[in-house]
């Protein structure tokens, strides 16, 4: 994995950065989720007995009880939301008009693009999800597929049009005291690293991106990293301020997490 260009936290990792009095998180104060290692599973049904301080997993299949059993053995709890696209077989697909569903993402089929300039009909539906996220009692919220203007969606996205949209989940989840993470897209880190608490990165040691995740290190902001087909020593140790793993891509319950370094 690339290191060039990261920067070392003064304090080590995210623990030791808030008792040195870093800032809280971005926008509403909400720290992000604490501890060095992670969970990411959104296939089957959640598998809490897996090592991990910090669990990713999926709005609307992880029950309330599951997420506060995971509290009860001190773990911290994301929700996953697809917020950037459409997909056909959740509960509430059916809130959202089809003029706003664009292009079939490429291998994930029933995923449409949204059209993310469409706020004035795709706000109250996200608001709805980041609601339930906060009754189910999760901590944190990880909004996917938030780079839209980077792919065919069958809309003419612009830059400017994803940086408004990633603003407002941002927004959405501090206003419910959630932490967020901004999901890949990697050409907004600069712009985007005050309006969130962490990252979620998928294969930037595979593509040789990670160094473009130093905004978010140098804030003493975590970097929650999979890989999906690189072997793990490949990319352990990782760099400082990352938090990282390996998974199969249907992201089910086996995860591999880089060795803690020697004392």
């Amino acid at each position: 994995m690339t290191r060039a260009g990261l920067v070392a936290l003064v304090c080590g990792g995210l623990m030791m950065a808030l008792a040195c009095g870093s800032p809280a998180g971005a926008g509403g104060g909400v720290p992000a989720p604490a501890g060095s290692t992670w969970q990411y599973q959104l296939q089957g049904p959640v598998d809490t007995s897996v090592d991990a301080a910090t669990y990713d997993v999926d709005l609307f299949s992880t029950s309330a009880q599951t997420v506060a059993a995971l509290h009860a053995d001190g773990r911290q709890v994301v929700c996953y939301v697809n917020a950037g696209a459409l997909e056909d077989w959740r509960p509430d697909a059916g809130a959202l008009p089809e003029e706003v569903r664009g292009q079939e993402l490429e291998d994930w089929p029933d995923e449409y693009w949204l059209d993310v300039r469409r706020t004035d009909v795709l706000e109250p539906w996200l608001a709805a999800r980041f609601d339930l996220c906060k009754e189910k009692g999760f901590d944190a919220v990880e909004p996917d597929n938030v780079d839209g203007y980077t792919h065919p969606t069958g809309f003419p996205l612009t830059e400017d049009d994803q940086l408004a949209y990633n603003r407002l989940l941002a927004r959405l989840a501090h206003e419910r005291g959630l932490a967020v993470g901004l999901k890949n897209d990697l050409d907004q880190v600069d712009d985007l690293v005050g309006d969130f608490d962490f990252a979620v990165n998928e294969q930037c040691a595979q593509y040789r991106e990670c160094e473009a995740l130093a905004p978010f290190v140098a804030a003493q902001k975590p970097v929650y990293h999979v890989e999906y087909d690189l072997p793990l020593a490949s990319f352990c140790p990782p760099p400082t301020g990352f938090r990282s793993i390996r998974k199969n891509i249907v992201l089910d319950a086996p995860v591999e997490t880089c060795p803690a370094p020697a004392p």
